[in-house]
């Protein structure tokens, strides 16, 4: 036990000298291309005390928050959101999702062959990984009526073949874990012919296993996008209960008891959040200043982002499984580690969430305008492709966006002890492994976000 406790110390403090040596940093933005965006300077006391205000403030809800019924009221707030008529959104959905399916595939394989201009290219990025993926978790979930495989599958037959049991989760991890590694090291954002290829191999995979193992059931356990967008939407203010929409606030919903349930979900939890620190280390110069000895010494740089990503992966989660099991010790329960993970898991999605918007705010609003050039013309190809340059302080929006996952997953995490465990010391000391771990997470996002951002190397 003593030795696992000097390993998280460790973790944590290998990463406060890492932000302590690292002076005046920059944060950075995403490019469609691969290529570096202008810095914008983050004086170091700012960075480092939005980090130790993270952590001062996470202790202190662990520690002095102990108010079950303020907890519940919190919790339970919420009002209902009529709809009129229910059906002609949902229809209407289902059409702009068909129409944004064919244009990829139609503008992917006719189109113009520059990214910058391509429909395709920036429907896919822009429009759709970090626009409607950032409304999922900012205002509520409406991907399953987007969907267009999902409204295609609607009209195929099904063989209701029996999914199973021991599958579980485990396709949309691997499936998740793929894409990532397709996104960072394939030619996927800078050629729309091989994007259009992809996205059509994707729906023949993913509309086969809905043939075989009914649409529903495809969706709700092996489809990792699906999964994705469900997961985000927990955290927004807008949702759905057995009675309908519902307004919260956000985060509020991660604390349901069964939103995780296994050691599959819990993976794919840790998986979401590690793929998106993946896509912005491999762009930082600690990524190309450690990796240079390895490619060096004759690792094949097509084999190096796979391991590094599985390495990650690894990491990440056996630091959290690692604190499910410091945390069952020092609330003293005889609860399983399981049961623990599976509780404490959904938290780490607001995490996830917030580092999505920060390192994704920056790359939809400085391509949005080219999006929009396309939409009006898909098929030509403009001399000039329009850009928005972001204000100077906008460096800042990213690092409130991290510490305010953070600070939402320590709440929701907090509240979930108070209903596992009877008494309250039980719940406060149960957090103190998470809080380390959540820490971690959230040091080494922030540390991401705010490195200059360099071309990809090795590829």
């Amino acid at each position: 036990m003593n030795t696992r406790r000097r390993r998280v110390g460790g973790w944590l403090a290998g990463t406060l000298c890492l932000l302590l040596a690292a002076g005046t940093v920059s944060a950075h933005g995403g490019s469609l291309s691969g290529g570096g965006r202008e810095s914008i300077t983050v004086p170091t006391w700012l960075f480092l005390s939005t980090g130790g205000a993270a952590v001062g403030a996470s202790f202190l809800l662990a520690s002095f928050v102990t108010d079950r019924s303020f907890i519940d009221r919190i919790h339970g707030w919420g009002a209902p959101i009529s709809v009129s008529d229910a059906r002609l959104p949902g229809l209407f959905a289902r059409a702009v999702g068909l129409a944004g399916y064919v244009a990829v595939l139609v503008i992917g394989f006719l189109g113009p062959t520059t990214p910058q201009t391509n429909l395709a290219i920036l429907l896919v990025w822009v429009g759709w990984w970090a626009g409607l993926a950032m409304t999922t978790y900012l205002v509520g979930n409406t991907w399953r009526a987007l969907n267009p495989l999902d409204t295609i599958a609607l009209a195929l037959p099904s063989l209701n073949r029996a999914y199973p049991d021991r599958a579980g989760a485990w396709p949309s991890v691997v499936g998740l874990l793929a894409l990532i590694w397709l996104e960072v090291v394939s030619p996927l954002a800078d050629d729309p012919r091989l994007l259009a290829t992809a996205v059509l191999g994707y729906s023949v995979f993913t509309l086969a296993g809905a043939v075989i193992f009914g649409r529903e059931t495809w969706f709700a356990e092996a489809d990792p996008v699906e999964r994705v967008f469900r997961y985000y939407g927990r955290v927004a203010p807008i949702g759905r209960d057995e009675s309908g929409l519902r307004l919260r606030l956000p985060g509020m919903a991660l604390s349901t008891p069964r939103l995780v349930d296994g050691r599959d979900e819990v993976a794919f939890v840790v998986a979401l959040l590690w793929g998106t620190t993946f896509d912005g280390l491999v762009v930082t110069p600690a990524w190309r200043d450690l990796t240079r000895p390895l490619v060096g010494a004759g690792l094949p740089a097509q084999l190096l982002y796979p391991l590094a990503l599985a390495a990650g992966f690894g990491l990440f989660l056996g630091a959290y499984w690692l604190a499910v099991r410091l945390s069952r010790r020092t609330a003293e329960t005889y609860l399983e580690s399981d049961a623990l993970a599976q509780r404490f898991a959904p938290p780490l999605l607001a995490i996830a969430a917030g580092y999505h918007l920060a390192h994704y705010l920056g790359y939809f609003l400085v391509l949005a305008p080219a999006l929009w050039v396309a939409l009006l013309s898909p098929l030509s190809d403009p001399g000039a492709v329009p850009v928005y340059e972001p204000p100077g302080w906008f460096g800042g929006v990213g690092i409130a966006a991290v510490v305010v996952g953070h600070l939402v997953a320590i709440w929701v995490a907090h509240a979930a002890a108070y209903d596992v465990f009877p008494s309250r010391l039980q719940a406060v000391r149960s957090q103190y492994p998470f809080i380390a771990v959540m820490v971690f997470y959230t040091m080494t996002s922030l540390w991401v976000i705010t490195r200059p951002e360099v071309p990809l190397p090795y590829l």
